[in-house]
């Protein structure tokens, strides 16, 4: 079940992609999961096209017309933005689950299964220059054509041993998740900007008192 959270609008959020992997920052569009309040990200589906901009997924002319796309059926990218979400709740319930040291319920990893098989009937070979390159046909649906590559991404991580490294924020109000990257394999926040200068402030401020 996804988290009760604000529907503010986010056009102009710039998302903070500091997960390591496009599934992980896909999963992390929901800001403050862990305190009281959660910010949802993913407001609408303009949100959506921003986020497939900014990760690089799409380029900003594809952005602009999958949004306007978007506009033109309304309906439609409601029901794609919803699954959207869905998706991101079972990536989240599961990497979170390993960040915890927990097994992923067995029901998650089915619907990711399921979400894969999707996502693997529309890969294609294109040709490009001499030679060829893997690409997704979207002919059918492009209003999802974003979330196939976030599946992709999930099922790459889980089978490789950088699977081990999936942390959450030390942050208690934070719940965002990453893969820890550093050579000492003791990364504490998702990002230094984000939960890393808080919590400096917090204890410079805890110094000062004392």
């Amino acid at each position: 079940m996804a988290p009760q959270v604000s529907q503010k609008p986010t056009r102009s959020w710039r998302f903070h992609l500091s997960g390591g992997r496009l599934c992980i920052d896909f999963a992390n569009t929901v800001s403050w999961r862990a305190g009281g309040r959660p910010i949802e990200r993913l407001a609408g589906y303009a949100d959506l096209a921003a986020w497939g901009r900014q990760t690089g997924l799409l380029t900003a002319a594809e952005a602009a017309r999958l949004a306007a796309e978007a506009e033109r059926r309304d309906p439609d990218a409601r029901r794609a933005l919803a699954e959207g979400r869905r998706i991101r709740e079972t990536l989240y319930r599961i990497f979170r689950a390993l960040a915890d040291g927990r097994a992923p319920a067995p029901g998650e990893l089915a619907a990711l299964n399921g979400m894969l098989s999707q996502a693997l009937s529309r890969r294609r070979l294109v040709g490009r220059g001499k030679g060829f390159a893997w690409s997704w046909r979207e002919d059918d649906d492009p209003l999802r054509r974003l979330f196939w590559p976030v599946v992709q991404s999930a099922a790459e991580l889980l089978a490789s041993d950088d699977v081990r490294h999936v942390r959450a924020c030390a942050s208690p109000t934070c719940g965002w998740i990453f893969l820890d990257t550093s050579r000492n394999r003791r990364r504490r926040w998702c990002a230094m900007s984000v939960c890393g200068n808080r919590a400096k402030v917090r204890r410079f401020y805890a110094r000062r008192e004392a």
